[in-house]
């Protein structure tokens, strides 16, 4: 496929097709200001929007750059044909009843084959979506309202939902949005590629993108890399972590969603921050347009009030960032700005005493403004302009600009409520270099995420092999090829009757631990007894289990802590590896992390510690700590067979992961997968 920067940066616009959509598009660039060629078309009308017609693309007097394919989905594939053999730039296929109609529609699927086929290398977005809408140089290949303006410099937008990209659009935040792109069907041109492209135009400062499924991963780790060596930023809105919302994303896009575990661990290992809702998006790519990344998550918070003080705090409490304590020199410098009766802290409760003294506040704010901070928010909230007068927070918009210019720190001003900052002052802040953030939580959201460092670089990822229709490797076999790559198991014998098993434990050594082969869930199905201490033990406890095949394993003792070791492929994301707290309470305790395979010891580590089992490993109020390493050793011999033979895997759990002073022992293994010949 050609470069898509044609297409975003038209010169020559051709719009196809006579309806009130192709009018709109025409008429919203020449209302934007586009000083390019416009070359509408239609087989019989003569005149649209003022332009001249031409009667197909064949007539036209040259390749278009950009065109508006505003046609049906039957004739949309002849456009794109006829286009792509005059070598234009691009396309956006506005006609739906493509790949995502076929549920309902057989012939959606081949149509979508056909429309590939016709546009060769030529670049297109969609079908089933509104195309793309550049405000820095007043292209809008766009078929409905819009809520932008003009722009220098901005932020990118890409979404695969038409409808939120006009949503966005219409933000009264003091965002500048360069582009908004809708992607559609992605039946090309996917968001990771149109990311890139976007992110290649200088005036782009950073992309946000709303991702309903990734597509195409290896896209996606070369979009990671070419913002990094732009040194551009990347954060992304993921929906998919709800069953009807993973519904919904299919039934909406004809994409796969997939596991919510395996797109954090992807964006996280792609260094892409993960906001949760569009208020806290759109915040952090404002943060972002104004400063770039935040070079740590250490904070300060200024306020007229105790309670807004508090509420800072309290709304911080449960995100990674941190109000450091005021150092000596902030304390003299605020000291001599406020004088004797303010309780110096950070958040700063500041009163009202210097209000309405521009300078006296610029000296209190540049006061806190100290070098190890990596951001200074001061909340002020503007009264509502229909019933009220904003002529007294003059003073706040002039100490927050002349802060910033004073000292050339990081400084916002932020409303407790989004919608106490107007407009009008959000941008005279931006234009001067002040984040103006619309809300207290969206504002510390997205300072966490600003602050979020970027990981080292990654192996590429073991991609996921086809879907198989796996079978259930029973217990010991999985445990033998698992012991191959070096995953400490118990010493075990197989038996196939209660005499046999009790023989199995005589020759292990006492105790032991039986359990009933072919068996799921055995703690469930009574197929597994632990520390038997006998023959007798042994067979008595054969007999009263639902099988008829059994396994005699030792019995390991001493354990500090038992773990989970998951790994599952997930089609739209690859392996997902998870480690969590393990044996009965797994589902309870719900305490796991997942990454990516392959992952590097650092970020297996790192899962590790964020587990909140990690202190019982450590060794909790006096107790023995667990050998760290020798868990590694287990979690990376899982990994290492999953990246041998991948082919065919489709889940392996190890729960639990025994985890003793100086061992790590797979108690029980669970593997799926289809086996082929070799």
């Amino acid at each position: 496929m050609k470069s898509l920067n044609r297409l975003f940066r038209p010169k020559t616009i051709a719009v196809v097709g006579g309806g009130d959509w192709c009018r709109l598009v025409i008429e919203q660039c020449q209302k934007m200001g586009f000083d390019g060629q416009i070359w509408p078309v239609h087989p019989k009308a003569e005149e649209l929007a003022g332009l001249q017609v031409y009667k197909d693309v064949a007539s036209l007097p040259d390749a278009p750059d950009a065109t508006f394919v505003g046609v049906n989905r039957f004739a949309t594939i002849e456009v794109v044909r006829a286009l792509s053999a005059r070598d234009a730039g691009g396309a956006v296929c506005f006609a739906s009843g493509f790949l995502e109609a076929q549920a309902e529609d057989a012939e959606g699927a081949d149509l979508q084959a056909q429309l590939l086929e016709a546009a060769g290398d030529m670049p297109f977005l969609g079908p089933n979506c509104y195309g793309f809408i550049n405000y820095l140089d007043g292209a809008l290949l766009w078929p409905d309202q819009h809520g932008g303006k003009r722009v220098e410099k901005g932020v990118a937008l890409v979404t695969q939902s038409s409808n939120i990209a006009i949503n966005l659009t219409m933000q009264t935040r003091g965002l500048p949005i360069a582009y908004v792109v809708a992607a559609g069907n992605q039946a090309q041109s996917g968001i990771a590629a149109i990311g890139e492209a976007l992110l290649d135009d200088d005036r782009v400062t950073a992309l946000g993108l709303h991702i309903e499924g990734f597509g195409d991963l290896r896209a996606f780790e070369a979009l990671a890399a070419r913002a990094r060596a732009l040194g551009k930023s990347i954060v992304a809105l993921k929906v998919g972590k709800s069953a009807e919302a993973q519904a919904a994303t299919i039934s909406h896009t004809a994409s796969l969603a997939g596991g919510d575990a395996g797109a954090e661990a992807l964006l996280a290992r792609l260094g892409i921050p993960r906001l949760n809702d569009l208020p806290a998006f759109l915040e952090t790519l404002k943060l972002l347009h104004v400063t770039g990344r935040l070079p740590s998550n250490r904070i300060a918070s200024i306020s007229c009030s105790g309670g807004e003080a508090s509420l800072a705090a309290d709304t911080g409490h449960d995100l990674p960032v941190v109000f450091p304590a005021l150092n000596d020199t902030q304390k003299t410098a605020l000291r001599a700005a406020l004088g004797p009766m303010v309780a110096l802290a950070n958040p700063l409760d500041y009163h009202t005493y210097i209000w309405r003294d521009t300078d006296a506040m610029t000296r209190a704010f540049s006061a806190m403004m100290d070098p190890d901070l990596a951001m200074t928010l001061l909340i002020v909230d503007f009264p509502r302009a229909d019933r009220c007068s904003a002529s007294d927070w003059d003073c706040a918009i002039g100490a927050a600009i002349g802060s910033r210019n004073a000292t050339g720190a990081n400084v916002a001003m932020v409303a407790t409520l989004p919608e106490l900052l107007p407009e009008a002052v959000a941008e005279q802040l931006m234009a001067a270099g002040v984040v103006p953030f619309c809300g207290l939580s969206e504002a510390l959201a997205a300072c966490a995420a600003a602050s979020q460092p970027l990981p080292d670089l990654a192996e590429p990822l073991l991609l996921p092999s086809p879907v198989v229709s796996p079978s259930m490797i029973p217990e010991a076999e999985a445990k033998l090829r698992l012991s191959d790559y070096g995953l400490r198991v118990p010493k075990s014998i197989q038996a196939k009757t209660p005499g046999a098993a009790r023989a199995a434990a005589a020759d292990i050594g006492y105790p032991v631990v039986l359990k009933g082969e072919g068996v799921a869930h055995k703690t469930e199905a009574g197929a597994v007894v632990l520390n038997l201490q006998s023959g007798g033990a042994v067979s008595d406890a054969a007999n009263m289990m639902p099988a008829s095949r059994f396994l005699v394993e030792e019995m390991v003792t001493g354990g500090v802590a038992e773990l989970l070791i998951g790994v599952v492929k997930d089609p739209a994301h690859g392996f997902v590896l998870t480690l969590a707290a393990g044996g009965t309470l797994t589902e309870i305790l719900a305490d796991s992390a997942s990454v990516l395979v392959p992952a590097s010891d650092a970020a297996l580590s790192a899962a590790l510690d964020t587990l909140k089992v990690a202190s019982l490993l450590s060794g909790y109020r006096g107790q023995p700590s667990a050998d760290r390493a020798a868990i590694l050793r287990a979690v990376k011999a899982v990994q290492d067979y999953v990246i041998a033979e991948a082919e065919g895997l489709e889940e392996i759990e190890i729960n639990p992961l025994l985890c003793t002073p100086d061992d790590a022992v797979a108690a029980d293994a669970l593997m799926q997968r289809k086996d082929f010949m070799r």
